[in-house]
């Protein structure tokens, strides 16, 4: 009377990868992702690698992470992988505030935010 696995959410030749608290906005994180859709995943590595955007470091992160959920999990072969779908979202924000004059305050928000990743094998032409 075990449970029931889940149904994969991707098709037979996806994989998939995700990061729910990344710290930092939708906004510039997203920069980064749209750098990296529908290229084959060694170039998108090496973008990564040399971008000068912090962001890039989350995101090569959970790049890798889809390879090697493909690879592991999947027996997909890494070197027919592209960077399928790369969605970016809001998770929570932090709210603080700063001490201003005359007893007002000024509002500081810290966001969050998620990641999710699909790499899918291609047949080479």
């Amino acid at each position: 009377m075990g449970k029931q696995a889940n149904a994969r959410r991707v098709a037979d030749n996806e994989a998939l990868a995700t990061a729910t608290m990344l710290r930092g906005s939708p906004q510039k994180l997203n920069l980064v992702a749209q750098q990296i859709r529908g290229m084959k995943v060694e170039k998108a590595l090496a973008a990564l690698t040399f971008s000068h955007k912090k962001a890039a470091i989350d995101v090569k992160k959970v790049l890798e992470s889809a390879i090697a959920n493909a690879e592991n999990n999947h027996n997909l072969d890494v070197d027919s992988l592209i960077v399928a779908e790369a969605s970016v979202g809001k998770a929570l924000t932090m709210k603080r505030f700063r001490a201003r004059a005359r007893g007002r305050t000024g509002k500081i928000l810290k966001p969050f935010s998620r990641l999710r990743i699909v790499v899918r094998e291609v047949e080479e032409n």
